[in-house]
């Protein structure tokens, strides 16, 4: 598949589904042009940016955002949804109930204090909006279902997609990566990640168009192979994990079939959650 992008990849002009997330090169993932109603599927933290970022011009320039919703709990997910909402004061921030667990976990006196703020020193706002649970499991947009679809653990806990069977798109959140190192940090054992690989499994049989990631190097289409892409990366993870005895084995090992990924950061903690 070519690269998608506009109004080749999601044909109804004025029902956007976007997911905004910025990249470790500090640019935006995807440059959005609202027109009519919209949902987004949030994924921002760095609240304190100027609004002059490509993706804040697109935001701004938006008739009528509808809805945000959340595809799983982890902080860079949603600690940026105030900044939305002061733009769209009618707007709805919705999530699925295990969802919000996990957010109210995320957005804690604690994880903040020894997770968050020390790797995000003065960029994380004191308003943080938590989720209100969506009812049933579709956002209707314009005549259009937007499925929230459960997937288990993947990255994390309690995970989900958006499936937008009209035009085949998934907004896979962080249960798919697209050109960067995953999370492993949080499975660190054998049966986390197979889940993982379930939910994999489980949006690949909605045979998707385009599959848009949470975490994805800048200039890679949103096609649906990334899907196989990250389950491949699990297995490579866990058979060097067992032909590997040290973390720094295991980090080099995997630098050397992914050596074009971003974000090795990500890799080094998943190593270590496995070593230690």
């Amino acid at each position: 598949m070519g690269r998608i992008s506009g109004a080749q990849a999601y044909p109804l002009s004025r029902a956007i589904c976007l997911q905004a997330k910025k990249s470790g090169h500090g640019l935006p993932f995807r440059q959005p042009s609202f027109r009519g109603s919209a949902t987004l599927s949030w994924s921002t933290l760095l609240l304190r940016s100027s609004r002059r970022e490509p993706w804040r011009i697109g935001l701004w320039r938006a008739e009528n955002l509808t809805t945000i919703y959340a595809t799983h709990g982890h902080g860079d997910h949603f600690f940026g949804t105030n900044t939305v909402l002061e733009r769209f004061p009618g707007a709805r921030f919705v999530a699925r109930p295990d969802v919000i667990k996990v957010m109210r976990q995320q957005a804690s006196a604690e994880s903040l204090g020894t997770f968050w703020n020390p790797r995000f020193p003065g960029q994380i706002s004191s308003h943080r909006a938590i989720a209100e649970e969506l009812e049933g499991n579709v956002i209707r947009l314009e005549g259009h279902d937007l499925v929230s679809v459960p997937l288990g653990y993947t990255d994390t806990a309690n995970t989900t997609c958006l499936h937008v069977p009209s035009i085949g798109l998934i907004v896979a959140g962080d249960a798919a990566y697209n050109g960067d190192h995953l999370h492993l940090s949080e499975s660190p054992d054998q049966q986390k990640r197979q889940e993982w690989i379930a939910a994999l499994d489980k949006m690949e049989s909605l045979k998707p168009r385009a599959v848009i990631a949470g975490h994805k190097r800048v200039g890679n289409d949103d096609s649906p192979r990334i899907i196989g892409e990250t389950r491949k990366y699990i297995r490579d993870f866990e058979r060097l994990a067992m032909q590997t005895t040290t973390a720094r084995e295991l980090y080099d090992q995997m630098l050397e079939l992914y050596p074009d990924w971003i974000n090795r950061g990500a890799l080094w903690s998943s190593v270590r959650a496995m070593r230690t």
